[in-house]
């Protein structure tokens, strides 16, 4: 199933809870997900649902793979290290190996700045066990 824009949000809520759940095994209970508190920005949760893990994660044009490392080149360059920590994690679900993350690290100093791609060898190590 290719995510387009022409889905209903229920759709790509539903591609997007299955989309987060296959790239973070055990992270989100089963059933539906509410986010909704009440508080400032509380449907940021449903935004990114819907849009990113829907519209974005669910498409088959792109592996998972593939679309972990795009991921995690983006999020080095716009310096979003506690994504980065996530994104980490959800690449290695998605077959990436530590040796692999860390070739994306190097390879994004050099486009993205030696600052940016050791603040993201920080993150990177933070999210990964020894």
């Amino acid at each position: 199933m290719t995510a387009t824009n022409a889905e209903e949000p229920a759709d790509l809520r539903r591609a997007g809870l299955r989309a987060m759940r296959d790239a973070l095994p055990g992270v989100s209970p089963e059933g539906d997900i509410n986010q909704r508190d009440g508080r400032l920005g509380d449907e940021l949760f449903e935004i990114g649902l819907i849009s990113v893990w829907g519209a974005l994660w669910a498409r088959e044009e792109l592996s998972p793979r593939d679309r972990s490392l795009v991921t995690l080149g983006l999020l080095i360059a716009l310096g979003a290290e506690a994504e980065l920590r996530t994104h980490v994690r959800v690449g290695l679900t998605n077959g990436l190996t530590r040796e692999e993350i860390a070739e994306v690290i190097y390879h994004a100093a050099g486009y993205a700045g030696f600052p940016a791609a050791t603040a993201a060898r920080t993150a990177a190590r933070e999210a990964l066990p020894d």
